[in-house]
């Protein structure tokens, strides 16, 4: 039987891509997306490309920020799939603001969707691999939430705190045979990145060593290592993908 995994977020971004390659790799794919008729129709665009490598992909629909929703779409991917072999923690959003001027909302929006959602996906998740006695979760992180990042406080207090449940799910789990790693992106091509002027990306490849910005296949692709049985003896890690940002 095929391994299934599910990705939060992948409607698009660095999460469509990671579902795709997954699906290269013979996943069987859940595609999370937000509750909405435009997620909807980008998740569908998405699981169709990854049955062109011969999957079963599926669309399910959850506001990852919400427990119960979390609970009910595992319930439904264990259902469809089999099994639930895999969890990319992707789903996120930016709020971003200087703190003097950052409201409430901001914070704890940011905080729902990024840190919260990690925590309900991973409790529902481990639940069903503990039966496996198998089981493998990237979460994604940031450099942000490493070195921090003026204008998001939210952001950062977000990704840092993944850091810190990586480890901790990580050494919980362990013994039941579940890894639990994270991946800390750097400066990722994206549509933001393709309207600076040259005057700008040069000032940002000042603090880059590889001197440009990184492809979010190349998240993907560390993902995938992640996941795979090539990684089985590491846990609790978080791989900077930053280029050399933090050298």
């Amino acid at each position: 039987m095929a391994k299934s995994v599910i990705v939060t977020g992948a409607s698009q971004g660095i999460g469509a891509c990671i579902a795709k390659k997954l699906a290269e790799d013979g996943y069987n794919v859940a595609v999370n997306c937000y509750p909405s008729e435009n997620d909807r129709a980008n998740a569908e665009k998405v699981a169709e490309e990854c049955r062109a490598f011969g999957v079963e992909a599926e669309v399910f629909e959850a506001d990852v920020s919400k427990y119960d929703q979390c609970e009910n779409m595992v319930k439904a991917v264990k259902e469809k799939f089999g099994t639930i072999d895999a969890l990319v923690n992707n789903a996120g959003i930016t709020k971003d603001g200087l703190l003097a001027r950052m409201s409430e909302e901001q914070y704890d929006t940011v905080i729902a969707v990024n840190q919260k959602s990690v925590f309900n996906m991973t409790k529902h998740v481990c639940a069903v691999m503990m039966k496996q006695k198998y089981g493998a979760i990237v979460n994604m992180a940031s450099v942000a939430g490493l070195y921090g990042n003026p204008g998001q406080m939210n952001y950062s207090a977000s990704k840092a705190a993944i850091i810190g449940m990586t480890m901790t799910a990580a050494k919980e789990y362990g013994s039941r045979n579940i890894r639990v790693n994270a991946v800390a992106p750097g400066l990722i091509k994206t549509p933001m990145t393709d309207v600076l002027t040259d005057e700008q990306k040069n000032k940002i490849f000042g603090q880059i060593a590889l001197k440009r910005f990184g492809e979010v296949s190349e998240i993907a692709s560390t993902v995938s290592f992640l996941l795979s049985d090539g990684a089985a003896y590491i846990t609790g890690q978080t791989i900077e993908i930053s280029g050399g940002l933090s050298m």
